[in-house]
């Protein structure tokens, strides 16, 4: 799953219409040219990849009063609203994939409505413990890395990862239960104080 598709969308559809400027003004805010592959290349080669592909629709617009070319705006066509919350509910509920891809996804979870991102943040949580089950197969915590020389220190570090992650997941489902943040459907206002410029909020979530 590419996480740079995921962090475009998300970006584009929060202005409604936005140049490649904005958009990595406001990944940049998130730092996320340092936890992802969303450098200005690749932002902007993700941006005309997916107008080319219909999830995006390219507007021209005229050069600004201090001169310099036309910018071209982009607007998430229906085909890429549906794009983006399908490859946002994977990456909220995703365990196996690069930690890019959940960060991006915890970075627009405020669309999705509370009910619906508890629900899927809790099958990260039972992805990650069938994970550690499958490891533990092959290697009991309880007896040490020992058991397998130096390449038990390889099980022992995947059994501590999937524990502490599904513990830190979990903990996340009780602040949001517990009602932290405002999420689709709530009336508030989800990425007040997060973005690069002020906006009204996120669009609508389908």
């Amino acid at each position: 799953m590419s996480a740079i598709r995921l962090l475009v969308l998300g970006a584009v559809r929060l202005h409604g219409r936005a140049h490649g400027y904005q958009v990595r003004g406001d990944l940049e805010l998130w730092g996320a040219h340092e936890w992802s592959s969303a450098k200005p290349g690749s932002i902007y080669h993700a941006l005309k990849q997916m107008a080319g592909q219909g999830l995006l629709h390219a507007h021209e617009v005229a050069p600004s009063t201090a001169g310099g070319p036309p910018r071209t705006e982009y607007e998430v066509t229906e085909a890429g609203t549906r794009e983006y919350f399908a490859l946002l509910r994977a990456a909220v509920s995703s365990y196996g994939e690069r930690l890019d891809v959940l960060s991006a996804g915890l970075g627009f979870i405020v669309d999705l409505s509370r009910e619906e991102a508890v629900e899927l943040l809790g099958r990260r949580v039972e992805g990650l413990e069938e994970w550690r089950r499958g490891v533990v197969g092959y290697y009991t915590p309880e007896e040490g890395p020992g058991q397998m020389g130096h390449i038990g220190e390889i099980m022992d570090m995947w059994v501590h990862s999937a524990e502490a992650d599904a513990e830190w997941t979990r903990a996340l489902i009780r602040r949001i239960e517990g009602g932290a943040y405002s999420f689709a459907g709530e009336g508030g206002r989800p990425y007040e104080g997060v973005l690069a410029e002020e906006h009204p909020g996120a669009a609508p979530s389908p």
